[in-house]
């Protein structure tokens, strides 16, 4: 049997446990993105599609989002670790967006990210991406690596990819809220274009290893209070 969601315009089957959202009219066209949601704790399997469907519908992206699935029941469960299904669609992907919590999975479903990796094409990590793999069950695996406190490729993938590993939460967790103070010196970069007021409900990660030719647009605020 096979089962078919409708996610706004997107597309979700059983046999297929992924969303796809064909591209609108926009500067994106004729290039895709695949996003994949895979964390316990920030509802990314809720976020990415909505990041998605934007990225199609007004930007002309054509938008693949990846899940946790549960290989039992097919069902999207973001604390399943070690299944994320689609991620061969990375091969003719232009661009990764990844908002992962420490994922451990099989070396055949890895290889897709770490060929995207080595590409040298973009990568978007959000939130918990700096912490995205953690290997505990196959410390063995040629892709064990990618763990955050991996001492062979020093902090892992968030280390290594995008700028620093999970170190700790900067601020009281759960207690306290974010304010993103634009810095002066980017602030008509084309990322903040439209960006004034940045408020989030979660706290700062706290970062150690900035490397030197990094560019801080936004500097996180620990706020009292949420």
């Amino acid at each position: 049997m096979c089962g078919l969601v409708v996610l706004g315009y997107g597309r979700l089957s059983a046999d297929e446990p992924w969303v796809i959202y064909d591209a609108g009219a926009g500067p994106g066209q004729g290039k895709q993105i695949v996003l994949i949601a895979g964390d316990e704790e920030y509802r990314s399997e809720e976020g990415l599609p909505m990041l998605a469907k934007i990225l199609a519908r007004r930007h002309g992206f054509r938008a693949t989002v990846l899940f946790s699935i549960n290989p039992d029941d097919g069902t999207i469960d973001p604390n399943n670790q070690t299944n994320i299904p689609g991620l061969e669609q990375l091969a003719a992907a232009d661009m990764m967006v990844i908002a992962t919590r420490f994922r451990e999975l099989p070396d055949h479903q890895m290889q897709y990210v770490d060929d995207f990796v080595e590409s040298g094409k973009p990568i978007l990590g959000l939130r918990t991406a700096t912490h995205a793999f953690c290997y505990e069950r196959n410390k063995q695996s040629r892709y064990a690596k990618y763990d955050f406190r991996s001492r062979d490729w020093p902090g892992g993938f968030g280390q290594q990819v995008l700028g620093d590993t999970w170190i700790s939460h900067h601020g009281h967790h759960g207690q306290e809220s974010t304010r993103g103070v634009i810095d002066p010196a980017h602030q008509d970069h084309p990322i903040l274009r439209g960006v004034k007021d940045i408020w989030g409900a979660t706290d700062v990660y706290t970062i150690k290893h900035l490397p030197a030719d990094a560019q801080v647009l936004v500097h996180g605020q620990v706020l009292c209070g949420m």
